[in-house]
């Protein structure tokens, strides 16, 4: 499988916007191309696509030879829930353009995320297997099982080759939350190394499946470079590092700033947050492509306070030495 010209939509996203250097750092700038309906002046490379418009999508896909996408443009779950409309459009009629337009120039590739949104109150708590009972109850959800069904259709009518993982919520220092129901984890960081306390919109022992973001990067490119061959599933892969409730991540950043203190006002997002599992099995992506997170709740925390230029009760000497045990 060639990598030539890839294409990123939602380039300005949360994974977006660390994929594309992630990605030029691996096969070189010029084989990269960000996209998002927003413009980026800080990169040349950076072209203006809206997914939802099928004529702009075919126009990227002829000009630059598109032979592998990475599609990640997506209105996320709390957002979704405030603009449902938006969401649909977004999430499905611009998934559709891409799949449409990738079949008629022949990509190679269509990297398309998932979610544990696909879950739902019926789907069991811990240990969620790929083939469960999903029935999600946010339009977010829904188009993501849409789009899973979706890319397992274009493969075996059309032999697209789409795949993608179902992410649990994303911890990163780079970008600020982008509107989902785990941005608890980041704000929460992100307070307690500014020395403030944090009020957190879900209840304390909201145990969700968490993922820092390198990992997140590097289990995509993986997927991407696995042998067809091997892989069994498509589209709907589970991955997660671990599971953690907003009172564990108080507790372990307490460690490091023992004054740091969280208040639990619940607010819209903990009905979503109710509605997903607490843990997943990944041993399929485990089996079929290698998948093996680095980092764990605490290299997560270390990595995030270190790169925030935080120190609490253990100086960055301390945490870089723990890092590299």
């Amino acid at each position: 499988m060639t990598f030539e010209k890839i294409l990123v939509t939602g380039a300005g996203g949360q994974i977006g916007s660390e994929l594309v250097p992630y990605l030029s750092e691996v096969f070189g700038d010029k084989r990269v191309i960000p996209s998002d309906v927003r413009s980026d002046n800080n990169d040349e490379r950076f072209i203006r696509l809206d997914v939802t418009e099928r004529d702009s999508v075919d126009l990227a896909m002829e000009k630059y030879k598109v032979d592998t996408i990475f599609h990640l443009a997506a209105i996320l779950s709390a957002n979704g829930e405030k603009n449902p409309e938006l969401a649909y459009r977004v999430n499905i009629n611009g998934l559709y353009n891409v799949f449409e337009s990738a079949v008629k120039n022949k990509v190679g590739l269509v990297m398309t995320p998932s979610s544990i949104g696909v879950f739902g109150p019926d789907t069991p708590k811990e240990n969620v297997p790929i083939e469960t009972i999903t029935r999600p109850v946010t339009m977010y959800g829904i188009t993501k099982l849409v789009a899973e069904f979706l890319g397992n259709y274009y493969h075996s009518r059309f032999g697209l080759n789409a795949r993608g993982v179902r992410f649990p919520g994303l911890i990163s220092y780079k970008t600020p939350p982008g509107g989902g129901t785990t941005d608890y984890s980041i704000e929460m960081i992100r307070e307690a190394v500014k020395g403030r306390g944090y009020e957190c919109f879900l209840r304390e022992d909201s145990k969700l499946p968490m993922m820092y973001m390198p990992d997140a990067l590097h289990s995509l490119l993986r997927l991407a470079e696995a042998d067809d061959s091997k892989l069994k599933h498509r589209t709907d892969f589970n991955i997660a590092s671990f599971s953690i409730t907003p009172k564990e991540l108080e507790n372990e950043l307490r460690s490091y700033y023992p004054s740091f203190r969280v208040t639990y006002k619940p607010d819209f997002r903990q009905k979503i947050a109710d509605s997903w599992p607490g843990s997943l099995d990944s041993s399929a992506a485990v089996k079929e492509w290698n998948f093996h997170p680095d980092y764990d709740l605490r290299k997560t925390v270390e990595d995030m306070i270190v790169n925030l230029g935080g120190v609490g009760k253990r100086d960055k000497d301390n945490i870089l030495e723990a890092q590299n045990k």
